[in-house]
């Protein structure tokens, strides 16, 4: 089973939408509705297994040099085979051609995340993370969510 990813397409909207949904329902990802990720999704970025989605990611621009991965999801089924860590490559190298040093995420799969290259750091040192997102999260006061990093050559 081999996955392919590309970017993703107003086709892919549908799809999009209740990949994340089924993480937002679990409160492990913040909803994105239709119209955002129709907004989007020059940012994001899809996995296919023959033909079929079966993950998405996103990187969403906090700096000047610093980007981070958002709504990386894997379809149930397709979990434990690589296709996030191909999908997160794949965000690397969009985030280096547009020159950015540092890639971020908020996680709760910090394993995963260490695995492919990032160290836990103090969430506190984005404050661009913090203002964009984080005051409208309903778990602003009590972010149980890990900071991960990595700077890239």
């Amino acid at each position: 089973m081999q996955a392919v990813c590309r970017r993703a397409t107003e086709e892919d909207v549908d799809i999009l939408a209740d990949l994340i949904a089924g993480y937002a329902q679990k409160g492990i990802m913040l909803p994105r509705s239709r119209e955002v990720l129709k907004r989007q999704i020059d940012t994001f970025i899809v996995a296919e297994v023959n033909g079929e989605v079966v993950g998405c990611g996103s990187l969403c621009k906090l700096g000047a040099e610093l980007v981070e991965i958002r709504s990386l999801g894997i379809s149930e089924g397709h979990k434990g085979l690589g296709i996030g860590s191909k999908l997160v490559d794949f965000l690397i190298e969009e985030a280096r051609e547009q020159h950015i040093t540092k890639v971020m995420a908020l996680t709760y799969e910090v394993p995963f995340f260490q695995k492919n290259g990032f160290k836990i750091v103090d969430k506190e040192i984005f404050p661009e993370k913090v203002w964009k997102d984080c005051v409208h999260c309903a778990k602003q006061d009590a972010c149980d969510e890990i900071a991960v990093l990595k700077t890239l050559d």
